[in-house]
């Protein structure tokens, strides 16, 4: 699917898999492998941006995932995310969507709100937020409505 369908369809939290459609290298071409890792790859939808303005500079929307972390012993030194234009040739597949119930822990309100976590219910989001530093942290509960937006117009967010 096209990175305008995961913008319109598919539901902050979900995860996320790109593709530039080639085959895999063999293992023993180092450097081609993690070329093509890059474009290949996934990670969960953590953040959806409209169209906005920067003085005379029109950005076209996008959207941001959260690929993974490198770190050790239980400290996160560097975030890995990707952020994709709409305009991107890249083709993309819902892997799995929040479950319905879920909770999602977002740092801030607002359209550039960012998923920070995501927890199985409300308790453990609270329980998860009074370990974390988020004092502008909203909870959003993932609903049967999103659920259900999965199938708009005939389109199929998987």
């Amino acid at each position: 699917m096209s990175a305008s369908l995961i913008y319109d369809l598919a539901p902050v939290g979900s995860i996320v898999a790109w593709s530039d459609g080639t085959p895999r290298p063999p293992k023993r071409f180092r450097k081609k492998l993690a070329a093509w890792k890059t474009r290949n790859s996934q990670g969960r939808l953590i953040r959806k941006v409209g169209e906005r303005s920067v003085g005379a500079t029109s950005l076209s929307p996008n959207f941001t995932l959260h690929e993974g972390d490198l770190g050790a012993n239980g400290v996160i030194a560097i975030r890995i995310h990707r952020t994709f234009s709409l305009d991107t040739t890249l083709t993309f597949k819902v892997v799995e969507r929040p479950a319905l119930g879920s909770v999602r822990v977002f740092d801030r309100a607002g359209s550039c709100a960012e998923l920070v976590h995501l927890a199985f219910n409300r308790q453990a989001a609270e329980e998860w937020l009074s370990g974390h530093g988020y004092p502008n942290a909203v909870v959003e509960e993932v609903t049967a409505d999103e659920v259900a937006a999965d199938h708009v117009e005939g389109r199929a967010a998987a």
